[in-house]
């Protein structure tokens, strides 16, 4: 199944994209899709409901993020040799983790805004997880059992915030617009192993990223497995799980985002976004 959010901003409601490519309408079935949508009882009800009762949602509505805002929104960095490599920092030996605020999460088309003081705009495609189970202290071989889908993401950073200002990660990973989702959450099945997803970015139609899940460092069950003994997982929270090589700051000279830009990027069987670059407005 692929499940989207459709509609304004604030106003988004749960839908399924049907055989034809058309939004239809769930809002019968769950009020959002978040937690209580993703638990195994709720899709298995959502998957054996006949597409052709619902309501088909006419037009192009907008696409807001695939799951509303989750209790925890989690980035692996450095799960990419290549990547690690890129920026000059040494393969990790256990998942590197940080925390991402879970109100920077934004839709498939919205704008990227960059924020007061930003000077070094950078993209991360990546994979995305959506739990859909409650897990604590889960291991490696029941880890995929807590999946209720996978979608694509953009890990926005702004670098000199994250870089050169001191503390954690997180300072530049969580501005408004920094975690975009979607456009749909994919349910495991549509899947014959989510380790071989292909993912590509652009910027301004120039390639920039392009690699595959399987050549992750930390695959997606020791990513689950590894987060879940240093907290709790709630059903709807999002783990992205790192990027490969092709990242502004790795370049040679270092190339950032900067208003008009308009970065693109997709994933097999995971969809595409599109993001216009915009100045921060007060």
């Amino acid at each position: 199944m692929k499940l989207v959010r459709f509609g304004a901003i604030g106003k988004e409601k749960p839908g399924m994209i049907d055989a034809e490519g058309k939004i239809r309408d769930l809002s019968h079935l769950v009020g959002d899709i978040d937690g209580s949508a993703l638990s195994p009882k709720m899709l298995d009800k959502i998957s054996r409901t006949r597409l052709s009762s619902l309501p088909v949602v006419r037009g192009r509505p907008r696409l807001g993020s695939c799951v509303a805002t989750p209790t925890n929104f989690i980035a692996i960095g450095l799960n990419y040799s290549d990547h690690a490599e890129e920026i000059g920092l040494p393969k990790p030996a256990e998942p590197v983790f940080f925390q991402k605020a879970s109100n920077c999460i934004a839709g498939a088309t919205d704008p990227i805004i960059m924020p007061k003081g930003g000077e070094k705009l950078d993209w991360e495609v990546e994979v995305g997880i959506v739990i859909g189970t409650r897990a604590s202290y889960v291991s490696e071989r029941s880890a995929m059992d807590y999946v209720a889908g996978f979608c694509l993401s953009d890990d926005v950073t702004e670098r000199a915030f994250q870089m050169e200002r001191g503390g954690t990660w997180t300072k530049g990973k969580s501005a408004p617009s920094f975690g975009p989702l979607g456009p749909w959450l994919v349910t495991p099945e549509e899947f014959a192993n989510p380790q071989r997803i292909g993912l590509w970015l652009d910027v301004n139609g120039e390639r920039r990223q392009t690699g595959s899940t399987k050549t992750m460092i930390f695959s997606f069950k020791k990513v689950i497995a590894y987060v879940s003994q240093f907290f709790t997982l709630e059903p709807g929270d999002v783990i992205i799980t790192g990027t490969p090589a092709g990242v502004g700051i790795g370049m040679k000279p270092p190339m950032f985002l900067k208003p008009g830009d308009v970065v693109t990027l997709g994933g097999e069987g995971l969809g595409e976004q599109s993001h216009e670059v915009v100045a921060y407005k007060r």
